[in-house]
């Protein structure tokens, strides 16, 4: 068939008509122009949409950008109902105080729902005891969230670290060794002198931890002396500590999974006299507690069986081992946790 069509054609005369002219191949595209073009097609979109939704969502745009240049995982810290003074309270413990003289008493207490407050010489300089060591234990877990300290490292119990009065590595051999995480934890749990030397002395020494304590806004907490200070030179106010363990359970300072280590530990610390003598049923505190005979304190964070949640710290000064000094804290720690009981918060 094709070649009876090609006689047909030629017979008829066609092939000697003049062919069209071939159309001339057009130019191939370029691919590096057109990838260009689009690109700075999509920016100029994005762009336009980025603005737009700036003015119609600024404060979601501004918390993103913020939660944005934040550390990795850690939470952006909510805002905190403003400070309502219990005055009446105030004015119990006041008159409380009055009536025993013989003891000097400071006390920070916040309620993070209800804004409720207490302040009654808070910002006194105290004799820091082994309330010391809470702050040590957030510069610790600092350090090994900038991967300065790694948690499975063996610390070295050193003869010039080893401390009397408290804790049970005073009776280990010299020179032994052991992982940060379990000196750190004995530190806490059991108020080890010993294992808080060890984690000083990892940390670069005293003059390094108070720099630390000052970025934090601690006016008041600075390690003078090694652990057992039993002159009181180390010192600190019901008012730092009570603004550390808040900064804590904001999300500040420490990652999260660093606060839920620490407040773990602070859990379960062995000497529950002090404060937690004075809270209801269900309530559960972490804290840390301290006693050089001349001075006995203790501070932390409770959390209510009602949701709330607020922080205490409360220091005496006192006759050596009066215990009328303890039974302060706990009547102040009764008081206090009665009053937050009856409140409602004040933001969901």
């Amino acid at each position: 068939m094709v070649a009876q069509s090609r006689s047909m054609v030629q017979s008829s005369g066609l092939s000697s008509l003049p062919r069209p002219a071939t159309p001339p191949t057009p130019p191939r595209p370029n691919l590096f122009l057109m990838s260009f073009r689009f690109g700075i097609s999509v920016v100029a979109l994005a762009t336009m949409v980025g603005t737009l939704l700036s003015l119609l969502q600024p404060e979601e745009l501004s918390l993103e950008a913020a939660a944005g240049q934040g550390i990795a995982g850690e939470a952006i810290a909510p805002n905190l109902p403003p400070e309502r003074p219990l005055t009446t309270l105030q004015q119990q413990i006041q008159q409380l105080l009055a009536r025993q003289p013989h003891l000097t008493a400071g006390l920070y207490f916040f309620n993070l729902d209800s804004g409720a407050s207490l302040n009654v010489g808070g910002d006194e300089v105290f004799s820091a005891a082994s309330t010391i060591k809470f702050p040590i234990l957030v510069a610790f877990f600092k350090a090994v969230d900038e991967g300065r300290v790694m948690l499975h490292e063996r610390l070295t119990m050193r003869p010039d670290l080893i401390a009397p009065e408290a804790g049970t590595l005073q009776y280990q051999k010299p020179n032994s060794q052991y992982p940060a995480l379990e000196v750190a934890d004995l530190m806490i749990t059991i108020s080890d002198n010993t294992a808080t030397n060890m984690i000083i002395d990892r940390l670069g020494g005293a003059a390094a931890l108070n720099q630390q304590f000052q970025e934090w806004g601690l006016e008041n907490t600075v390690i003078n002396h090694l652990l057992p200070d039993m002159k009181g030179t180390n010192t600190t106010s019901p008012r730092d500590l009570a603004t550390l363990m808040l900064k804590i359970a904001q999300g500040e300072i420490v990652s999260p999974r660093s606060r839920d280590r620490l407040l773990d530990m602070m859990r379960r610390t062995v000497t529950n006299t002090l404060l937690p003598a004075g809270l209801g049923k269900g309530a559960t505190i972490a804290h840390k507690t301290g006693d050089i005979g001349i001075v006995v304190g203790d501070a932390g964070m409770v959390d209510m069986p009602n949701g709330q949640r607020y922080v205490a710290a409360m220091m005496v000064k006192r006759p050596y081992n009066d215990p009328r000094g303890s039974e302060l804290i706990r009547q102040v720690s009764r008081m206090t946790y009665q009053a937050f009981e009856k409140m409602m918060p004040t933001q969901p």
